[in-house]
């Protein structure tokens, strides 16, 4: 009997410190979930608490450009800080990258939102949320002054064998591998910017990019100009673009954006970059687009 009630004893401690560190270790995964959840907070959560929105953009000047200690200006940067305003967020900080960076920045948290006017496209509807379009944008091309080889599509280009420096990662690689350009004619830069300089120093015959970026870098060097007139091939509609599985922020944009899209306030803040009436989104919605 004794043997036995030392063995029952001796059990009962032995569960005793099962249960003990059956217990340790589920704290212990409590607190290891805790930042993965924090991390997978939602916009509104995020402002709810006070807390800093971050949103992403490269040098795509009218739409979105660093000013001044980074500064978001440009037209869509000024519709997003309206919106975000109006969703009661104080704390905005600007995360300026290169355009092939933004989406894989905003799927690393690097910041909430892309704001720099990229088009809603299917293959990126895979990897991010869009917003409904926020503006209609048509491209143009720059070639140098008295456009030499006569360039008025990007047909033209892909038929003379030409080369045509666009965004890396943008919708200018896309549509000018639709018309057959080769890969290799394709020369893939940082930014409009880059696309711009390429033809100036006559390493591409042609950049190509929306109208709007492409009109403000010609106003400014007398060695290259706008191919006039132009055929672009397709009109791209940029919406602002969230990391998956933040549908929450999406629908809360665009219950703002239903009233605000188009209103006098709106029209305010963006038409000092050149946004006007006819930048305004006028039909396919995102659903739409996604789907090509």
């Amino acid at each position: 009997m004794e043997d036995r009630a030392h063995d029952n004893s001796r059990n009962k401690a032995m569960r005793r410190a099962i249960l003990r560190g059956v217990a340790v270790a589920m704290v212990s995964m409590t607190m290891i979930s805790v930042p993965g959840a924090a991390s997978a907070q939602s916009i509104r959560e995020k402002i709810q608490n006070g807390e800093t929105i971050r949103i992403g953009f490269s040098n795509e000047a009218p739409w979105a450009y660093p000013g001044g200690n980074s500064e978001p200006l440009g037209s869509i940067n000024a519709i997003t800080l309206d919106v975000l305003k109006k969703l009661g967020a104080t704390k905005i900080e600007p995360v300026v990258t290169e355009w092939g960076s933004l989406v894989p920045g905003l799927q690393a948290g690097r910041f909430d939102i892309i704001t720099g006017g990229m088009y809603i496209l299917p293959e990126r509807c895979r990897n991010v949320l869009f917003s409904e379009p926020v503006g209609k944008i048509t491209d143009g091309l720059v070639v140098p002054t008295g456009n030499p080889e006569g360039l008025h599509s990007l047909p033209d280009l892909q038929k003379k064998g030409l080369t045509i420096a666009t965004g890396a990662g943008g919708n200018g690689v896309r549509e000018a591998q639709k018309v057959g350009i080769a890969d290799e004619k394709i020369m893939q830069v940082a930014s409009a910017v880059e696309a711009v300089q390429a033809v100036k120093a006559g390493r591409a015959d042609a950049a190509y990019g929306d109208y709007l970026t492409m009109k403000k870098f010609t106003g400014k060097d007398d060695g290259i100009g706008m191919a006039d007139p132009f055929t672009p091939p397709s009109v791209g509609y940029p919406g602002l673009a969230f990391k998956p599985g933040d549908q929450a922020a999406v629908d809360a944009f665009n219950e703002v954006l239903k009233e605000y899209i188009g209103s006098e306030e709106m029209m305010e803040s963006v038409s000092k970059y050149g946004y006007d009436k006819a930048t305004l989104p006028d039909g396919p919605k995102t659903a739409e687009l996604c789907k090509g």
